[in-house]
């Protein structure tokens, strides 16, 4: 596991919160948290080949309709973003929601359209991501914040209100390349796998350990969580070909390999299983993205899958 981090004693289960209804958004926010899960999350992309709502809209919604849940992205792609601007919408968001916002963010890169739509070179989106996290947590926590960098020069400039977290919301990151687990390790709070095995989440985790001590971060406080697309049904090649077909239909390409290696396929005692795995690997936090009618997933996954969570991560 992971040798250096310090993470939660105790799993949890998180669901991607979908649809651009309000009415029916605010309803299955409620609905979720009254199942008992922990987290809501929404996912993130300015155009796609798909309808994708603004996340933090999404989210400042469902803070308004429910009172305990955790309010996460999975992931905003910040370099797709100015970070003062960044910082001032989430901020405003973690102060009405009572502190209950978590910040994960990657670089995104799969559909070049969306940087050329907001004039962001898609080959800065690293460089940029790598300035704009230190960046949100001076503006999140210092009175007066003055920059000159590569790509953002500002102030001094004064944030108010600041976050209702003293520190500001934690900083988790996504992604699969090196670059995006040496960022994980380096400038991140916590890690978001995406399309991980087992194997890989074991691996990404001990190089992020890894990456936190050579950057004088032994010890690290850190949130881990795994974001799977799961489909459930009477059977693993049932529920694999639905979210083969699903998946491609979204990213617009051949799915039917990365679903079999990557989602959380079959019945809930299969799905279970696969968890357990990824807890031992050091995955303490799942992000469960339905493939189905997602009313109906997540009271199947409240009755048969949350009350085992608590113990995945022992």
């Amino acid at each position: 596991m992971a040798d250096g981090l310090e993470l939660e004693p105790q799993a949890r289960c998180g669901l991607v919160l979908a649809g651009e209804d309000g009415a029916a958004l605010g309803q299955r926010a409620r609905a979720v948290e009254a199942l008992g899960f922990d987290s809501l999350w929404v996912g993130d992309h300015v155009a796609f080949h798909v309808a994708i709502p603004d996340p933090l809209t999404v989210l400042a919604f469902a803070a308004a309709t429910t009172q305990s849940v955790t309010l996460g992205t999975a992931v905003y792609l910040l370099p797709l973003r100015h970070p003062t601007l960044t910082a001032k919408s989430t901020a405003t968001l973690d102060r009405l929601s009572g502190g209950r916002l978590v910040l994960g963010v990657g670089v995104g890169g799969e559909f070049p359209p969306e940087f050329d739509a907001v004039g962001v070179p898609v080959r800065e989106r690293g460089t940029r991501t790598d300035e704009a996290i230190p960046l949100l947590r001076r503006l999140w926590r210092e009175a007066r914040v003055a920059h000159q960098g590569r790509h953002f020069r500002f102030g001094p400039v004064a944030l108010e209100p600041k976050p209702a977290q003293p520190e500001g919301p934690p900083i988790w990151v996504g992604g699969r390349a090196p670059v995006a687990i040496r960022r994980a390790g380096r400038l991140g709070d916590g890690y978001i796998s995406h399309m991980a095995s087992i194997e890989h989440y074991r691996t990404n985790l001990a190089a992020i350990a890894r990456h936190a001590r050579e950057g004088g971060r032994d010890g690290l406080r850190f949130g881990t969580a795994a974001f799977l697309f799961t489909a459930l049904d009477t059977s693993f090649e049932s529920a694999h070909r639905r979210a083969a077909a699903l998946l491609g239909r979204l990213y617009a390409r051949p799915f039917e390999d990365a679903a079999r290696r990557y989602c959380l396929l079959g019945r809930a005692a299969d799905c279970l299983e696969q968890m357990r795995g990824f807890g031992a690997a050091g995955a303490r936090h799942f992000i469960l993205a339905p493939l189905s009618d997602p009313d109906a997933f997540a009271e199947q996954v409240a009755a048969e899958i949350l009350p085992e969570v608590p113990g995945l991560g022992s």
